[in-house]
């Protein structure tokens, strides 16, 4: 464990359900994190798709600032965060966290007005793939190098000139979605369960209504807000929550490479909701990021961390459970 990667809060144990056939199902560990990292990615593509009217009406600015005020509201009211709970350190990393949240949002859409929606996709995607750098041993840099590779086939960058201010947007894009990824996983190891997303989101929303503002005040219309207010749970609350229960049960190279998946669910949502046809490159593409997450999930586990004073923590190593047919990591 690096000295940047969190502890994870004193007493947090592994918990399991009984299954249907007598089984227990495992509430933490990698498996868990790999289907919450897949439904955060499936809600955004979905909410993405479902949003695509009312880009002609508010633009692709103004509903990512309408999404994410509508989003902060909304986990304000759900969560309700007791802020005396929170240190210092505490709310700047929230703070911080929700800065990044706006600019990853505000900057793709920015990119994308510039630049084809795939090589916007595949700029932004440098982000995680740095942040999976970070994990050592040969076998993670194979499974990121894949997922590259798998990212290049279905967004096909080569196609189309690059605008310098949509190049400089996604990149910025990027940026801010490898701080998102390392911030996501340290203020939710820090604080007790999703008080920590309840106020780097309206810190989001804020900023994201701010900036947005000019654009939506002579567009924006009630049933415009109502829509964006249902679209805003699908994403980015139940996203954004989702990827932060996931980051504390994957590391964050397992998390960056799972993020890969990301075109591929797109590429899917884009054939069954807006009838977009992949060809037999994209097809190639999806089967490389496949295996690439399926290979992140083998090393994905986070250590757990008890806390004793803060300057003598010791790393408690997780005990898997067997699974037939496959080996787990601790």
């Amino acid at each position: 464990m690096s000295a940047f990667e969190p502890k994870q809060p004193q007493g947090r144990s592994l918990s399991t359900l009984r299954t249907a056939t007598g089984g227990r199902l495992r509430l933490g560990g990698a498996e868990t994190g790999f289907l919450m990292a897949v439904a955060s990615m499936t809600s955004v593509q979905l909410g993405l798709a479902l949003a695509v009217p009312l880009f002609g009406q508010l633009g692709a600015l103004g509903t990512a600032g309408l999404r994410l005020a509508w989003g902060g509201l909304l986990m304000l009211v759900l969560i309700r965060p007791r802020l005396r709970a929170f240190t210092r350190q505490d709310l700047l990393a929230c703070t911080v966290l929700g800065a990044a949240t706006a600019g990853m949002m505000l900057f793709f859409m920015l990119a994308v007005a510039h630049l084809p929606l795939g090589t916007a996709s595949a700029l932004e995607f440098l982000g995680p793939l740095a942040v999976s750098l970070y994990g050592r041993g040969g076998g993670r840099k194979l499974w990121t190098a894949l997922a590259a590779l798998g990212v290049l086939l279905l967004t096909e960058p080569w196609h189309g000139g690059l605008d310098a201010v949509g190049l400089a947007c996604a990149l910025a894009a990027a940026g801010c979605w490898a701080v998102y990824i390392l911030l996501t996983q340290r203020v939710g190891d820090r604080v007790t369960g999703l008080s920590g997303l309840a106020v780097s989101m309206p810190v989001a929303g804020l900023l994201g209504t701010l900036i947005a503002a000019p654009t939506l005040w002579s567009h924006v219309t009630w049933q415009a807000l109502g829509i964006m207010l249902v679209l805003a749970a699908v994403s980015p609350v139940l996203p954004f929550a989702l990827e932060f229960l996931a980051l504390r049960r994957l590391t964050r190279a397992a998390f960056g490479t799972l993020m890969s998946l990301e075109p591929a669910i797109a590429l899917l949502i884009g054939l069954l909701v807006l009838g977009q046809t992949p060809g037999l490159t994209s097809a190639a593409g999806v089967l490389f990021v496949v295996i690439a997450g399926a290979g992140a999930i083998r090393t994905g586990a986070r250590e757990s961390v008890t806390h004793g004073a803060r300057e003598s923590a010791t790393t408690e190593a997780r005990t898997p459970e067997p699974r037939p047919g496959a080996a787990e990591t601790a």
